[in-house]
């Protein structure tokens, strides 16, 4: 179901958005991919979102709220493992950059509403977000 909603408000953003295309930055099924994927992406945040709306940030989430309740143990103790680390990795981000991805990612604000939240300029926020994502790709893809 929500799957027909992504693919929904993704033919709808490339028919608005068809005149912003740039041949010379990528392929058209490139770019049309990256709004369906930024799509999924938005869907799946916004219900994640949902899920843990009472929650300040990620240390105040239990993890057993992350995993889906139809799993199984095996995938329970992958879903706890993958938040203990992302949440280790969280925790080596400078502080204004785990705020900003944290917020961003986990109550879902825009870059626009985090400027204003934490009274700095949209481009600061952009590159807190865009180096700490760098980082925790890092950490994450370093932890066995």
């Amino acid at each position: 179901d929500w799957a027909e909603d992504v693919v929904q408000e993704s033919f709808v953003s490339i028919w608005h958005h068809a005149a912003d295309y740039r041949p010379q930055v990528a392929a058209p099924m490139t770019w049309m991919t990256t709004i369906v994927r930024n799509r999924a992406l938005d869907c799946l945040r916004r219900a994640h979102t949902a899920r843990l709306a009472s929650a300040a940030s990620l240390e105040d989430t239990p993890e057993a709220d992350l995993a889906d309740e139809h799993d199984g143990p095996a995938e329970l103790a992958q879903a706890s493992e993958q938040a203990r680390a992302l949440n280790r990795c969280l925790q080596r981000l400078d502080g204004p950059q785990r705020e900003a991805v944290v917020l961003a990612y986990l109550q879902d604000l825009s870059h626009a509403e985090l400027a204003a939240r934490l009274r700095v300029p949209l481009g600061t926020i952009k590159s807190w977000i865009r180096r700490g994502l760098e980082k925790l790709r890092a950490c994450l893809e370093a932890t066995p």
